[in-house]
């Protein structure tokens, strides 16, 4: 990953997921593209996937019971209470260069992915 700003707060603590200032400004984005103010981004863990466990980023109205949530510049970033383990310390960066273009996560608690690189265990 490179070296973008990411917010170092006392308050990632929360969930210990980072948001890069270049995420969390397309974010926004495309929550101004939704047109709605009530929308979350949702980071969590699921089993599936060749190696075991995948990835979810998605907006969410929702805030369930056992929920984590860190405010990055007006960006609400939640983790549900079971996938803070698999989650703390991972950061979250988005990138638009020519042979690069989306959402990535760098997360030190994942041992290794599947060749595809869409699951990790």
């Amino acid at each position: 990953m490179t070296d973008t700003a990411l917010p170092v707060t006392e308050s990632v603590r929360e969930h210990g997921v980072a948001l890069s200032d270049a995420a969390a400004a397309k974010v926004k984005s495309l929550l101004e593209q939704e047109g709605r103010d009530d929308l979350r981004l949702r980071v969590a863990v699921q089993p599936g996937g060749c190696s075991g466990l995948i990835y979810q980023l998605y907006f969410d109205e929702r805030f369930l019971d056992g929920d984590k949530a860190v405010d990055f510049d007006g960006v609400e970033v939640i983790v549900d209470d079971m996938s803070v383990p698999y989650l703390d310390g991972a950061k979250i960066d988005f990138k638009d260069t020519i042979s690069e273009q989306g959402f990535t996560i760098d997360n030190p608690n994942a041992a290794g992915s599947c060749a595809c690189g869409d699951s990790f265990h």
